[in-house]
């Protein structure tokens, strides 16, 4: 078979795909390769139902069985033809427990001509766990992944992680034993999560909230207060807020509020169930805030494959270099931008933080990805582009950062309708601060054409006259550089930064 000539993947890795068999959906996702921040490069799911009987019979039903084992040989065909070099399967609670679970994974590894591996409670949490520290910068809290079958929840701090531990409280489940009884899950609910000891140590920490079902109660959310950015990833809600968003989901079962109709039936079925677990477990963790996650037991799998070189990269600036690679003129200048502008920012009166200087650096690095852009729209691709980017270990804010960022080094220093969706999400110092950096790019951009070599020989300065409170300092070689262009955007900067600003050649 002839291979395309696109450019647009990354060199030197190969796709890998994982087979997750879970109690409620089986789901195959093939990634670009095995790397510290893949991207997907196809995704599907099957709602099976395999957990659906178990909590009466103990048995998987057939007929689920029978869908399950035929979306595996789809799966294998479809992971063929995206080239994976290589297939992981991973199956979970129904498969774990139910009577027949043994004959289902025969079935399944002959299908799929792999190993699949049953995971124990305690590895489900860990790999959740690890699909947390993944993709959330210093994480600190606990995770909790909910299942059709089972509650998964793991104490995280940093890069460290405690004993997981396993609930028979997955949305399937927990319909099942409670017959529809919304009383009655609460009810089971709170005595299970009463033995969850571990929540006592989440208290005024965040929850990290991973799975399909609260994925889509975060959905709800979004759409029902009308926030600007459909981005799961990351997603924060305080504890007030969503304890009372988690009542109204409960009791909506027969709602015809347009936000609910757009979940599917069968995930829509099991709403209240899992808006009853999560809640239940909040109230016995008193969290500050819940933040939803897109990354979990897959992402957690394929991470703990990763060298421990590779682990210690930061995603966020892994991601956003290997789309300067693909996307910019010269990701070399855009490393150069990165750390010229780290240079500068301490005399306009900047100290970052640590995660601050991540921003600053991902906005840098992703400062060109549009340039094959109409002129007229470069700012607003670059907006969208980074705004909607499957990028992990960044907040909401710091995202609307980087976004802004690079609109305004395109468009000006100036809001209009473009940046306002979000300029809500991002608070008002990363306004001011994404103004900023976007005002030195557009100051330097003029000398480099895009290209390395000049960047990191400018430089501002404290002035020696009396009359400036900084100076552009330039080397005498790059003299022709000098014109009106150069000296509009300093004055730009000079009024966005309230500092006197002098352009001189040394």
């Amino acid at each position: 078979m002839v291979e395309s000539e696109a450019q647009g993947r990354l060199p030197g890795i190969a796709p890998v795909s994982v087979v997750d068999i879970g109690s409620n959906s089986i789901r195959l996702v093939v990634y670009e390769g095995l790397s510290r921040s893949p991207t997907i490069l196809f995704n599907e799911k099957v709602l099976c139902g395999l957990g659906k009987g178990i909590a009466l019979t103990g048995k998987m039903d057939e007929e689920s069985v029978g869908r399950a084992l035929a979306a595996l040989h789809r799966f294998k065909a479809l992971s063929d033809q995206a080239r994976a070099s290589t297939m992981y399967v991973l199956a979970t609670a129904a498969a774990r427990e139910a009577s027949n679970g043994p004959d289902f994974i025969h079935q399944a590894e002959t299908i799929l001509q792999r190993h699949v591996r049953v995971l124990s409670g305690e590895e489900e949490a860990k790999f959740a766990s690890l699909g947390i520290i993944s993709g959330f910068f210093n994480p600190d809290g606990i995770a909790g992944d909910l299942g059709g079958g089972s509650l998964e929840l793991i104490d995280i701090k940093g890069k460290e992680v405690g004993k997981g531990i396993t609930l028979p409280l997955g949305g399937l489940r927990l319909s099942e034993y409670a017959g529809g009884s919304l009383s009655k899950a609460r009810t089971f609910a709170r005595k299970q999560v009463k033995t969850a000891k571990l929540l006592a140590k989440g208290e005024g920490r965040t929850f990290y909230a991973v799975g399909g079902t609260w994925r889509n109660i975060a959905k709800l959310h979004m759409e029902i207060t009308n926030y600007p950015l459909h981005m799961m990833q990351g997603y924060e809600v305080s504890l007030e807020a969503i304890m009372l968003f988690l009542e109204q989901v409960a009791t909506a079962r027969d709602s015809k509020e347009p936000a609910l109709l757009a979940v599917s039936k069968h995930r829509r079925s099991l709403l209240p169930f899992g808006a009853v677990a999560m809640k239940e477990v909040l109230s016995a963790m008193k969290p500050s805030v819940i933040s939803f996650s897109a990354q979990g037991v897959r992402e957690g799998y394929l991470y703990s494959l990763l060298s421990e070189s590779e682990r210690r990269l930061d995603p966020l600036l892994a991601a956003a270099g290997e789309l300067a690679i693909l996307r910019a003129r010269s990701p070399e200048h855009a490393r150069e931008l990165a750390e010229w502008t780290g240079r500068m920012m301490p005399l306009f009166g900047v100290q970052e933080t640590e995660e601050e200087s991540r921003y600053r650096q991902a906005a840098c690095l992703l400062a060109d990805i549009s340039w094959r852009a109409h002129p007229d729209y470069r700012g607003l691709q670059a907006l969208n582009v980074i705004a909607h980017s499957s990028f992990v270990g960044i907040s909401h804010p710091g995202r609307a950062f980087i976004a802004l960022t690079n609109y305004y080094r395109f468009e000006g220093l100036h809001d209009d309708g473009a940046t306002g969706p979000l300029a809500q999400i991002a608070t008002a110092p990363l306004i001011d601060r994404a103004k900023l950096l976007g005002g030195m790019l557009r100051v330097v951009y003029l000398f480099s054409a895009s290209m390395p070599g000049i960047v990191r020989n400018l430089t501002f300065r404290k002035s020696s006259n009396p009359d400036f409170d900084l100076e552009f300092v330039v080397p005498p070689e790059y003299r022709d550089f000098a014109g009106e262009r150069l000296d509009g955007r300093l004055q730009q900067l000079s009024k966005l930064t309230n500092k006197r600003l002098a352009f001189r050649f040394e």
